[in-house]
């Protein structure tokens, strides 16, 4: 009974084995899969970036001239973000301001229309 409660140890941790087997080779196909889409991106992001980010002479780009140059648009556009803001607020509060004067020349007007 011992020996077949052994057998059936060895079985369960066979089968376990072969399982973790299986995981390890389906997250190293995963991790091969990421590192093809992250060289693929950069790929992408080399050659969107390379004519803004290539130098003077014309050398090649590096990867560090790449970063900088998306930190650099991603700079740009949040400050073109606050500034939308800005102006909507101010648009915002010349309209109002429109708006009260509007009503202030409605109110004169009839108030000129009642004195005639």
């Amino acid at each position: 009974q011992a020996e077949e409660e052994l057998k059936e140890a060895c079985a369960r941790q066979a089968l376990q084995l072969q399982e973790m087997g299986r995981r390890e080779r389906l997250l190293r196909a995963d991790v091969g899969q990421a590192k093809e889409q992250l060289k693929s991106f950069k790929s992408q992001v080399m050659q969107a970036c390379s004519p803004a980010a290539v130098g003077a002479a014309g050398k090649a780009v590096t990867e560090q001239q790449v970063i900088e140059k998306v930190k650099n648009i991603s700079e740009e556009s949040q400050q073109s973000h606050e500034r939308e803001k800005r102006l909507q607020e101010e648009l915002n509060s010349r309209l109002s301001k429109e708006k009260e004067v509007s009503e202030s020349v409605d109110v004169f007007k009839k108030s000129l229309c009642q004195l005639q």
